[in-house]
């Protein structure tokens, strides 16, 4: 049991292993008119900033350009809500730090909808949940080698 759980700390290391998540954000985000392939991550938009820990105020994390560690997030539009004034997104992170996405999404101008930590308090409102929710993970398997896939249906459509 410990080889596996070492094999897959070392897989997430490396960035061998595959997450997706969906967001619902606040605002209208831009939507790049190419064709972008859902799986290709390489032609969706991509947030590269660096994340450090706030100490003052923890438990949040915040953008250092100077102290922080490097942090990526590949993100494509699914659609918008103009009704709501949302959008809903797909997002891979390259990275994992802590609250990336929350952080990545935020210091973009689109925090995730019912985020207590980094949206402000009418964003908060829009939702009773913070709506981030992971979609897909892929891995391969620690002892067998073979590639796994879990999907999760997006509980926001």
């Amino acid at each position: 049991m410990l080889k596996c759980t070492a094999t897959l700390s070392i897989a997430f290391a490396n960035r061998e292993v595959h997450k997706r998540y969906v967001a619902v954000v606040n605002g209208c985000v831009p939507n790049d008119d190419s064709d972008t392939n859902e799986d290709d991550v390489s032609t969706w938009r991509l947030i590269d900033l660096p994340i450090a820990t706030d100490w003052i105020n923890r438990p949040l994390m915040k953008i250092d350009k100077q102290d922080g560690k490097s942090s990526q997030t590949h993100y494509r539009v699914i659609k918008h809500d103009a009704d709501n004034v949302c959008t809903h997104l797909e997002l891979a992170p390259v990275t994992g730090r802590t609250h990336q996405l929350r952080l990545h999404l935020q210091a973009i101008g689109h925090s995730i909808l019912g985020d207590h930590l980094y949206a402000t308090d009418e964003v908060q409102a829009k939702s009773t949940r913070l709506m981030l929710h992971a979609s897909r993970l892929t891995l391969m398997h620690p002892v067998t080698g073979r590639q796994m896939d879990w999907f999760l249906n997006n509980p926001f459509m």
